[in-house]
């Protein structure tokens, strides 16, 4: 198989946890030549993957179906000759490029009314004991061989996603270093934000005095807020309540994807929410605390092994809501400052 194409998942999470699966087929077809359609939003993330050869970035709307679009995309995909096309959401609308560019196998998971769009179907695992989204990714890979796919075979080891970073990222965060006159050497990166909703996001107030307690105990201590543009109200709390203007630096929006990943890859510990940017953190193999709340540690977790997650796992847990259903967030307000600096120096220690 010479050439191979990706349909990109739209979540930044999601996108590292394919990486498992890229990292297969290269195994399986090792002269094989991988592509990824994505988003620009997830673009950053398979730039980062050592087993792509391009990314085809293209503006596809959440919830709209761009009909022209896509079938733009389709021509230039077509001229590419394609062998297979993986597509990894389940919607109608991402089955339709591979679709119009007459691609030969079309792979996905049985979604949404796409019925000949893919096939090589496999069946969609239900809501209960969900496997582990890298494991569910990877197995697509296993399914190019038979004309029809009825069960999957999940790795019998966790699958850890790898991510590199790239020279002028690095150089870019460390020109901002230098300017902001943040010593690389002394940074934890705190990610505040959670784009699903408050039900993610550990409260302000607890980053806050986290951040206190840090600086307290190590002086030296610059943490860098990080998230999107979104983000940045959140982060702004941060730092009023903590009011360590001096060590506490708001970067929320002022960095490219890229950047954060760089960015990320030197720090000396990563505190974040179940977010994009905390898989990233687990695919450059950082030591990080991951704090969850309304969602599932076992099947999103962080993937590697300097992680360490923090989840009550309450008896309303995980209710998977945006917003706390019985009012009070105890999943995440009940998680204390204290009980995450002792995470963070316990993985310290390790080093």
């Amino acid at each position: 198989m010479n050439r191979i194409l990706i349909i990109a998942p739209n979540w930044i999470g999601d996108a590292v946890m394919s990486q498992p699966l890229l990292a297969s087929l290269k195994t399986l077809y090792p002269h094989s030549t991988i592509d990824v359609l994505a988003s620009p939003w997830v673009a950053p993330v398979y730039r980062a993957c050592t087993e792509v050869n391009q990314v085809i970035e293209a503006k596809l709307e959440h919830k709209q179906l761009q009909w022209g679009l896509r079938k733009d995309l389709a021509k230039q995909v077509q001229a590419n000759q394609y062998a297979a096309c993986f597509v990894l959401p389940n919607s109608f609308k991402s089955a339709l490029i591979p679709w119009f560019a007459n691609i030969p196998f079309r792979i996905g998971y049985r979604g949404e009314m796409r019925f000949g769009l893919i096939n090589i179907v496999l069946d969609n695992p239900g809501k209960i004991n969900r496997p582990p989204m890298a494991e569910h990714y990877f197995a697509l890979s296993k399914a190019i061989d038979a004309s029809t796919v009825t069960d999957r075979t999940y790795s019998v080891t966790p699958l850890e996603p790898k991510l590199n970073t790239s020279i002028s990222a690095q150089q870019s965060i460390a020109e901002k270093l230098q300017t902001a006159s943040i010593d690389k050497k002394s940074i934890y990166v705190f990610c505040p934000g959670a784009e699903y909703g408050p039900t993610k996001r550990w409260p302000t107030q607890h980053f806050a005095n986290l951040a206190k307690q840090v600086i307290a105990t190590e002086p030296s201590a610059q943490i860098i807020l990080l998230g999107s543009k979104g983000d940045r109200a959140l982060a702004e709390h941060i730092q009023t309540q903590a009011d360590q203007a001096s060590h506490i630096h708001n970067w929320c929006g002022d960095t490219s994807l890229d950047e954060a990943i760089a960015l990320i890859a030197i720090s000396k510990v990563l505190v974040s929410n179940d977010s994009g940017l905390m898989h990233i953190g687990a695919a450059l193999k950082v030591p990080q605390v991951a704090i969850f709340g309304s969602s599932d540690p076992h099947h999103t977790p962080p993937l590697s092994a300097k992680a360490k997650v923090l989840w009550l796992n309450l008896p309303c847990s995980p209710c998977h809501k945006r917003v706390c259903p019985l009012g009070h967030l105890q999943c995440l307000n009940d998680i204390l400052p204290e009980t995450v600096l002792d995470a963070m120096q316990s993985l310290e220690s390790t080093l």
